[in-house]
């Protein structure tokens, strides 16, 4: 058994920025475990060929839901990262902090230090924001984003002008003073390769002597003396491992995993501990339960003008940008699917924006289940047009089904459960048409592919966004922080509740779903969670 300080389990976006932060200051020795291998993937560095690892699991957990009453019955495809760098590695790289109200609210519910005050000296610390410096944004720090300005489809302008048109401002900046509106997403993108958490912070950090990165290692158990947490049981090749933490065990597994482990462990609800014959340590209905997450649909379009289908589909097209990838490392494969977006309000009784925006160039009719095993683009111009919910009100679970760590847990994700969220997604969809038909994006639009203009009534179009959403990829909150144990996992200080020795630090802390992509926050949970378990171990 080999000593470390701090024991991370999961090398996804919190666990990389962990595990540079922890290791900085040259006092401790930090272990990285990670179930999954290397990010060095030529797909996983271009940053376009995330639609490459969307059915590979090779670099993907390849998690599927219980069948969803509220999406038709249909069993939802999952992926998350399964290597270096974890869903950061593999996301669409859309760079969205959230609306200062979620940290607000956040700190409200009994979670001092994690207000907007503190959340964006975090952000401002952690950044290297292209686009420049200001009251919002912060410069010199080690994740650059780019401002996403270059090799942009002429469709995004066409887009942003419709958009106005529909009544929403122009947003040159989404994680600035305000979020709603529309304009371009920034992206995770460097010197056009992905900018992963892996990239930005766990590979500097490996290479410091006081950082042990291993790849291949499933962690089955949390090891304790008594209620401290004291190291870790892991799986690597076929043998089992033990590593100890003389200071504490940090879970950074994500919103899937860092429940799954805290059942495995003993921590959780305890019937279902006993039926899995588990042993109980620490009874805990919250963890795995309180899961949100976004959930998204596209209206598909055919056009009459070129997009990105026309380069991206035939073998002179990709021969043409693959070339120009590999030569200036830029063009379409140097960017996100994702040009443009925004954030808008359902109706004017909403405080702040509760929908996102996502506008791209192509188009691919893509089944749900995957028989396909990269995104393929459509034989015609498309493109396409989509919203995800900011805020939903359903919640679901994570429960292991067994005591066997590499059975994945059972995910129930009770999508569009509640008739706020129901009722949300119909404003939206109705606004995405109003959107479509304003000049002068009504002008470049041959006809609506999905749903189809037959799909009219209220009960038509609630039909419709059951069948076809799905996912965008966020989900969080199976551990959530909370001062007190009968509402949460955490504490304020990222500590479970009920143990010494033990926090959680990823996406599964948030209190709540915060407006957009979960990337930024959840590294920013690393940043601000080192800071935390650093001002500790000081005293």
């Amino acid at each position: 058994m080999v000593d470390y300080d701090y024991i991370i389990v999961g090398a996804g976006a919190a666990g990389c920025v962990l595990a540079e932060r922890l290791s900085a200051n040259g006092r401790y020795q930090v272990l990285v475990l990670e179930a999954g291998g290397s990010d060095r993937r030529f797909f996983v560095q271009m940053p376009l060929g995330y639609g490459k690892l969307f059915y590979d699991p090779a670099v993907n957990w390849m998690y599927r839901t219980e069948p969803d009453p509220g999406l038709a019955g249909q069993r939802d495809h999952w992926p998350r990262g399964r290597l270096l760098g974890g869903s950061s590695s593999i996301n669409a790289m859309v760079y969205i902090r959230g609306h200062r109200a979620d940290y607000e609210e956040w700190q409200a519910a009994g979670n001092p230090g994690w207000g907007w005050d503190d959340v964006l000296a975090a952000y401002k610390a952690m950044e290297d924001t292209e686009a420049g410096g200001d009251a919002w944004r912060g410069v010199g720090g080690p994740l650059f984003v780019s401002a996403n300005r270059r090799d942009l489809h002429p469709l995004v302008a066409t887009y942003i002008a419709a958009a106005k048109g529909a009544g929403l401002a122009y947003n040159p900046d989404f994680n600035g003073a305000v979020q709603e509106g529309v304009g371009g997403y920034q992206l995770t993108v460097k010197g056009g390769r992905r900018n992963s958490a892996a990239r930005a912070f766990l590979r500097p950090a490996m290479k410091r002597a006081n950082v042990t990165v291993i790849t291949g290692a499933l962690v089955t158990r949390v090891l304790f003396e008594g209620t401290r947490a004291t190291g870790v049981e892991y799986q690597r090749g076929g043998a089992t491992v033990e590593a100890r933490a003389g200071r504490e065990v940090i879970l950074s597994g994500g919103a899937i995993n860092s429940p799954q482990l805290l059942q495995l462990s003993g921590i959780g609800p305890a019937d279902l501990l006993r039926d899995k014959e588990v042993a109980v340590r620490v009874e805990n209905p919250n963890v795995g339960a309180n899961l949100s997450d976004h959930q998204g649909i596209n209206y598909t379009y055919r056009m009459t003008v070129p997009t990105l289908n026309d380069v991206l589909r035939p073998w002179w097209g990709k021969l043409a940008v693959g070339m120009r990838y590999l030569l200036t490392g830029r063009g379409p494969l140097s960017l996100s699917i994702n040009h443009g977006g925004g954030f808008f309000r359902t109706d004017g009784g909403q405080a702040r924006p509760n929908m996102q925006l996502y506008m791209q160039a192509f188009s691919t009719l893509m089944p749900k289940e995957g028989e396909r095993p990269i995104l393929t683009p459509d034989p015609f111009p498309g493109m396409s047009l989509g919203l995800s919910n900011c805020r939903p009100t359903s919640r679901g679970h994570i429960r292991i089904r067994s005591a066997d760590p590499a059975e994945h847990p059972a995910i129930v994700a009770n999508a569009f459960s509640t008739e706020t969220d129901v009722a949300e997604m119909l404003a939206a969809v109705k606004f995405l048409r109003q959107l479509a038909a304003q000049e002068p994006l009504r002008g470049v639009i041959a006809e609506e592919l999905r749903p189809g203009p037959e799909c009219r009534t209220d009960d038509e179009l609630i039909a419709d966004f059951r069948q076809r959403s799905g996912t965008v990829y966020h989900p969080s909150c199976t551990c959530r922080m909370g001062p007190e144990a009968a509402t949460s996992v955490v504490d304020a200080r990222l500590r479970v509740h009920g143990v010494q020795g033990l926090r959680v630090c990823d996406a599964s802390a948030f209190p709540n779903l915060i407006a957009g992509n979960t990337n930024a926050p959840a590294m920013m949970m690393g940043w601000r969670g080192a800071q935390i378990i650093l001002e500790d171990a000081a005293g």
